[in-house]
């Protein structure tokens, strides 16, 4: 770092307040309450007993129920398109629709840098994606959290970047059910009930969704379910959740330069035979307690299971593959929070953790010919076991200034059968993943809340990238990812909020999976830096009218890379756009009326490291809701999606050439929600 770089990470060490302080009882987030760095989409409802992340000291954005439950979405993962700064990659190939991404980093697949959770359960797989997403469907969503940067101890396994939790629907009483009908033959049906009775509630959802897609070959059908069923004691709580979901999907697969511009629905025969069938479990047990006045603990053991089938042809020049993942996940994480009562500062709080992440996970492919197998090129079986731990102090000398010190440390064991040959391979002997963190905030007045962090995440290869696989015999070190983040956050009751943000991370020797590989194995992609500018506004002039807006600057780089590539000193990392804005409208004219105009877009990326061909991917896309309150429980909308029919897609190269993904066209849809 420079004299100057220095000096900006010093002077930035002036946190936020806690993201989710926990109070009694229920009642609304209002910007501006308390010092904080928190973005609000949208209403959010905090209650004593959800898993907020207490003393995370970075940037947070939330997204309400109001605007999650309003989404008409094929994939849960599109839900975080109405968040700022986030990345969106649409593969639009089946079941592997795409995924989010956030702080410089891509969705492609070769680095999952954001840990997800479903209800506080770890939900991604076992190469960081987010299969298990599929569960959830807009209705069943009670908030959304995403949690920006590497100053968050909670978590260590795909946090590298920073964490999601979407929260679902626990408790109450109540019965909401949205249908919705649209263009490219899209039906969707979406129950959600709740019933507390004394101590007890119990909360089901169950959804289906089918489409054709918008171009051909391209049908899709989904079903989800969850139950949760809770009881609350007073000071012991104790819960129980079931998700399961099944989707089978076709595949359009990929255009040509020639095609892609001429007839973006078409698919080609070759891909007649891809698709697949994927089926994501996830049964959890939950514990919070109240120990004493000062001191609480939570708990959670969970179970996941994921079988995912898929058959894929890229291109004229290569066969037809079957790829089979089975992963079986279990674990467990646990907290305990104490809160003393001290005469020498404002405040003290001290949070102890950890969790332990257990894999058994069976990676297969062959080469098929139309679904009929002609040879088999893996068959990997491997454990993976995670267990981490960390502590954390809030400490505030004054009421307006919060300290917090934290570390993490991390662990990994594992061994990987290949049962082609029936060798047997080490984990990587990474050691004591170490990861110190430090945040302070500075609230000079009330509503502005000057912030800065500094922590360490890391990276461990994925699939057979973590083992020590000939040709390597030498351990490899965990890729240490370091960050710094700086800025302001500005509350004026419910009219403004707004938040700027620098931020900077650097790995040391980041690795990217081979995609396209029989081996499973990784690259080594080199030293990288990622570092960017966030800006976001709210603003509420009137009562009925809100308007807001984000954008994000960022940069990501190979600053020293793998020795076998020289030339890429200094390269983009690829399909990691510079740009990213959203921004929106919403009205209430009348009572019963209420009017949403919001688009997104990102600027073009580099389609490989080497920087050597055209950029594609930019675009802007904007999206409108007219919605009526027929009577009080019953509301009527209508939704176009892509108004100015923008022609936009996801591109990528094979090694010999470019191919194209399009995005769906203008869709119109409307739907009808009854709330009892």
């Amino acid at each position: 770092m420079t004299y100057v770089q220095t000096a900006a990470a010093a002077t930035m060490l002036v946190l936020c307040a806690p993201a989710g302080a926990q109070t009694d009882g229920h009642h609304h987030d209002t910007p501006g309450a308390s010092p904080d760095t928190v973005f609000s989409v949208g209403d959010i409802v905090v209650t004593a007993r959800d898993a907020a992340p207490g003393d995370v000291l970075t940037s947070v954005d939330r997204l309400g129920a109001d605007v999650a439950q309003r989404q008409s979405v094929d994939n849960a993962w599109e839900v975080f398109a109405r968040l700022p700064g986030v990345t969106l990659t649409d593969f639009n190939q089946g079941t592997t629709s795409g995924r989010f991404s956030i702080r410089g980093f891509n969705g492609e697949g070769e680095i999952n840098a954001v840990k997800l959770l479903i209800d506080g359960v770890p939900a991604n797989a076992n190469d960081g994606g987010m299969p298990f997403i599929d569960g959830v469907m807009p209705l069943d969503i009670a908030a959304v959290e995403l949690v920006r940067g590497t100053a968050d101890p909670r978590y260590g396994l795909h946090a590298i970047a920073g964490s999601a939790d979407i929260t679902t629907r626990i408790g109450g009483t109540y019965l909401d059910t949205r249908g919705f009908v649209g263009a490219f033959g899209t039906a969707e049906a979406q129950l959600a009930a709740g019933v507390e009775t004394g101590r007890f509630s119990q909360n089901y959802f169950l959804g289906y969704r089918r489409s054709d897609g918008f171009r051909d070959h391209a049908g899709l059908d989904r079903v989800s379910f969850a139950g949760k069923w809770f009881y609350d004691g007073g000071a012991v709580r104790v819960g129980a959740i079931v998700r399961q979901a099944v989707v089978e999907a076709d595949e359009p697969g990929y255009l040509t330069d020639a095609d892609a511009y001429t007839d973006r629905r078409r698919s080609y025969a070759l891909s007649a035979q891809d698709g697949g069938r994927r089926q994501t479990d996830q049964y959890s047990l939950h514990l919070d307690a109240d120990l004493t006045d000062a001191v609480s603990f939570s708990a959670k053991g969970y179970a996941n299971g994921l079988i995912d089938d898929r058959y894929v042809r890229f291109s004229a020049a290569v066969a037809q593959q079957r790829r089979l993942t089975r992963e079986q996940q279990y674990g467990a994480l646990a907290t305990l929070h104490y809160h003393p009562a001290v005469t020498f500062v404002h405040a003290l709080t001290i949070d102890v953790g950890g969790d332990v992440q257990v894999q058994d996970n069976r990676s297969l492919r062959w080469l098929t010919q139309d679904r009929r197998i002609t040879s088999q090129t893996r068959d990997q079986a491997f454990g993976l076991t995670v267990a981490g731990g960390y502590i954390q102090a809030s400490v505030e000398p004054a009421a307006w200034l919060r300290i917090t010190p934290a570390w993490r440390f991390d662990v990994v064991s594992g061994t990987l059968t290949n049962r082609l040959n029936g060798q047997r391979y080490p984990i990587n002997d990474y050691g004591t993943i170490s990861q110190p963190k430090l945040s302070v905030a500075v609230t000079p007045i009330a509503g502005v809340t000057a912030y800065g962090n500094y922590g360490r995440t890391f990276q461990i290869g994925v699939g057979a990238g973590a083992y020590k696989v000939p040709p390597r015999t030498l351990d490899l070190d965990p890729s240490i990812n370091a960050g710094w983040e700086a800025g302001v956050k500005l509350a004026r009751g419910r009219w403004l909020q707004a938040r700027l943000a620098a931020w900077r991370q650097t790995a040391s020797g980041e690795i990217k999976r081979r995609l396209n590989d029989p081996s499973g194995d990784s690259d080594n992609l080199g030293a990288t830096r990622r570092q960017g500018i966030d800006v976001q506004l709210t603003l509420a002039p009137v009562t009925g009218v809100s308007v807001w807006g984000a954008y994000s600057r960022q940069r990501a780089r190979i600053v020293t890379p793998d020795p076998a590539t020289p030339s890429q000193a200094g390269n983009r990392i690829d399909h990691v756009p510079q740009n990213l804005f959203s921004a929106g409208l919403d009205i209430v004219p009348l009572p019963r009326w209420r009017v949403s105009l919001w688009g997104n877009g990102q600027s073009s990326y580099e389609l490989t490291p080497a920087n050597t061909l055209p950029r594609y991917g930019a675009y802007l896309v904007v999206a409108g809701e007219v919605a009526w309150r027929m009577m009080p429980r019953l509301e009527v909308a209508v939704q176009v999606r892509n108004i100015g029919d923008r022609a936009y897609e996801y591109v990528w190269f094979d090694g010999t050439q470019v191919l194209h993904s399009p995005a769906e066209g203008r869709a119109l849809g409307g739907s009808i929600r009854l709330t009892l």
